[in-house]
């Protein structure tokens, strides 16, 4: 895995460009989650998931709580917002784009 800062907005996108990393989010998008348990059926060790919750986690995507001896980990609804917004940002971008190219088009015609 590679080494990972975070320092911008965008590192949210980063942290998803690693296939583990969307594997853990897609787990965590059915509920809370120990380590063991996301470790459990991914081809990766249960220190490697750590790691990469420790990115999701610094990218703003997951938090997590103590308990007991354990960490339980679930997904962070404000860092999900952020990655929506963009989602809406660029598909509203990308329509008005599209709408511009259509009526020029059109004008030619």
């Amino acid at each position: 895995m590679a080494a990972y800062q975070s320092t911008h907005a965008g590192d949210a996108w980063l942290a998803l460009a690693d296939g583990t990393r969307r594997a853990i989010v897609e787990r965590l998008a059915h509920g809370p989650l120990a380590v063991g348990e996301l470790a459990r059926d991914l081809p990766v060790s249960r220190p490697a998931v750590s790691q990469h919750l420790k990115v999701l986690k610094s990218a703003g995507l997951v938090r997590d709580r103590a308990t007991g001896a354990r960490r339980v980990y679930q997904l962070d609804p404000t860092g999900l917002e952020a990655l929506r917004a963009d989602l809406d940002r660029f598909w509203t971008q990308a329509l008005a784009g599209y709408s511009q190219s259509i009526g020029q088009k059109g004008e030619r015609s």
